[in-house]
């Protein structure tokens, strides 16, 4: 009987302490939210949380948070690199009063991907995807309205990457889609299979205050309908060069420039430069200018019509031999 007593002693305190040395918040590489989630729960599929803001804290580090089922998840701050997955579901995240949707604000060499979300402001929420941190933020099949400022803000505070891709953005009170650090940051944003409409203005991207290049590309995308321009490239400097790559693209019908190159006139010749190819700038107010330095240059395989006042590009390239376009 003794001996029977000493093991099972033992067996208690070998399990004690098994516990005891267990992780008190041990992270799962991939968690789950649902619809009838709760917080509480360990995130996993048979247990997910309710909102990603539940699960950001149980996934570890470059991990991923997928969606069960349809449901509102909440906003949520990013402070890791990290994946939210929705495509597969309804992925609702409702913001208002002011508030932002997601915020990233990961270090150095994170990488952010947000897919298949619905972000929608309530006509009082502020930026729907706002960018302070550094890294790669990729934004993929996503939809994006009804924001009092911008639909996206990337303000990286270091050098810092941008990709969107197969994304609405409607009714924007500010910009679609905003580019501006004020610090030294090399910024790379390429945007692809975009639609911004009805909003204030289509796409910024500003160099000021910036001390480093800044580059966009926009590709196979609609800019439409917005009260302000379509694409603005915008530097006072010419120690940050501000350059966009404009191709495969239909702008139209903004009440501003389709395509408006600023450059401050203190900051030299080619601090903001548009190049533009193979697009269709339509009914504008103004199809082209430029501000200051700024130049908007042509590949001359565009269309160019139907605007108030057209404007005329400068040559990039010489074009095909007796074509009408610009």
């Amino acid at each position: 009987m003794k001996i029977v007593r000493f093991f099972l002693s033992l067996a208690v305190l070998l399990a004690a302490s098994i516990f005891l040395i267990a992780p008190a918040s041990a992270q799962a590489t991939r968690t789950w939210v649902s619809g009838v989630g709760n917080d509480a729960d360990p995130c996993s599929r048979t247990a997910p949380c309710k909102t990603f803001a539940g699960a950001i804290s149980k996934t570890a580090t470059a991990g991923e948070i997928n969606c069960l089922d349809p449901g509102g998840f909440g906003a949520v701050t990013i402070t890791k690199s990290l994946t939210i997955d929705c495509r597969n579901t309804e992925a609702g995240v409702l913001f208002t009063l002011g508030t932002n949707g997601i915020i990233v604000n990961a270090p150095a060499g994170s990488i952010v991907h947000l897919r298949g979300l619905d972000l929608d402001g309530v006509g009082t929420g502020a930026d729907a995807v706002r960018m302070l941190g550094q890294g790669q933020l990729h934004i993929e099949d996503c939809n994006i309205e009804r924001v009092t400022s911008n639909g996206v803000e990337f303000a990286a505070n270091a050098n810092s990457e941008l990709y969107i891709s197969n994304t609405r953005i409607a009714e924007a009170g500010a910009e679609g889609v905003l580019i501006k650090s004020s610090v030294a940051a090399g910024i790379n944003a390429i945007l692809s299979r975009v639609e911004i409409t009805n909003s204030g203005s289509g796409i910024l991207i500003d160099g000021t205050g910036n001390t480093v290049a800044m580059n966009l590309t926009l590709t196979n995308s609609l800019i439409s309908g917005n009260t302000g321009n379509g694409v603005v490239v915008k530097s006072v400097a010419a120690a940050s060069p501000v350059r966009a790559t404009i191709t495969g693209n239909t702008i139209s019908a903004n009440a501003g420039a389709g395509v408006n190159a600023n450059g401050a006139a203190a900051s030299g010749n080619g601090s903001a430069i548009a190049f533009l190819g193979g697009s269709t700038i339509f009914g504008n107010v103004t199809g082209v200018s430029n501000t200051g330095s700024g130049a908007v240059q042509s590949f001359k395989n565009n269309m160019i019509a139907g605007n108030v006042t057209d404007g005329t590009p400068l040559t990039a390239f010489p074009g095909p031999g007796g074509t009408p376009l610009q």
